[in-house]
């Protein structure tokens, strides 16, 4: 019973990596000729906010002490509002290849916040890592715009968005210790909603956009997004997390640069997406194992399984 739990949980975080994996390509089907990536952000929190209100009022009932709103409005700024705005219109400009790799620096640069932030120790062999890996995703940077798809200032906002996202890690990590994982996440998307409303943008583009011409493909495909890649991905991140460690969890990351490319030649072999496949180089290819190494040593724990 046991080996089962397990192995369900593994094949959870799996289908969290595929899923996400996935939301590369089919995000761009829709960006940016029936949604710009504002507009798709605001349906993206809108359903995520909806829905982690409704699990939260049946099953958690726990209320957040005054002392820790602004740590919850810091985690909805760098965790929602400037990761989700940096992530979509970087794809909506680079290629989703190059989003798959450059996410993979996450754990790097968590390690360096946690530094200097939460005051961890930097062993050598974490800033060797470091090195290693930020090496490896210069190199990628360096290399975008060489082809059909790829874009200088796309994979810089990617870069933002990964390092916005590793900061709202190293803030939500206190919060995390003190409420249910479900409290936190609602609050963190609720906080998270109004900064994309007041963003200038969000609303002016919301309503010039065309609606009459979504397609049933169109609408499948936001709602994958909303669903699918918000909402689901994180109830099967803690049921994964009941049973195996956090360390297991975030080495899955490594699975989504390989999944982005499975499904790049997959959605265009099936006319599914455009063909984004070209955008595939050894060259790539070879920065994202120098970025795998790096994460490894920064990652690694000696004595853990």
């Amino acid at each position: 019973m046991k080996n089962t739990s397990f192995l369900k949980a593994h094949i959870a975080l799996f289908s969290v990596n595929a899923l996400y994996g996935a939301s590369h390509i089919i995000a761009k089907g829709v960006m940016p000729d029936f949604l710009t990536p504002s507009v798709f952000i605001l349906f993206r929190v809108v359903g995520a906010v909806a829905l982690f209100w409704l699990v939260k009022s049946f099953f958690i009932h726990e209320k957040i002490a005054r002392k820790d709103l602004l740590l919850f409005a810091a985690s909805g700024m760098f965790g929602v509002a400037v990761n989700q705005m940096c992530f979509f219109h970087g794809l909506s400009l680079s290629s989703s290849i190059n989003a798959g790799i450059i996410m993979t620096i996450n754990p790097i640069l968590v390690a360096i916040l946690s530094y200097f932030i939460l005051k961890e120790r930097l062993s050598v062999r974490k800033s060797v890592g470091i090195l290693i890996g930020a090496t490896g995703a210069i190199l990628l940077t360096l290399t975008a715009g060489t082809g059909t798809g790829d874009s200088i200032f796309g994979d810089f906002l990617l870069f933002i968005n990964a390092t916005s996202y590793a900061l709202y890690l190293v803030l939500v990590k206190p919060l995390m210790q003190r409420y249910s994982p479900l409290t936190v996440i609602t609050y963190v998307f609720t906080f998270g909603l109004i900064y994309i409303l007041i963003y200038p943008p969000t609303l002016t583009e919301f309503f010039a956009t065309d609606f009459s011409a979504f397609t049933t493909e169109v609408i499948l495909k936001i709602v994958y997004i909303v669903v699918g890649v918000t909402f689901l991905t994180y109830l099967l991140t803690v049921y994964a997390l009941k049973f195996l460690s956090p360390s297991v969890s975030s080495s899955y990351i490594y699975l989504q640069p390989v999944l982005v490319m499975v499904f790049a030649v997959l959605f265009a072999w099936l006319g599914w997406s455009d063909d984004y496949t070209e955008t595939i180089t050894l060259k790539k290819i070879l920065f994202m194992l120098i970025i795998f190494v790096g994460v490894g040593l920064v990652s690694y724990r000696k004595g853990k399984k």
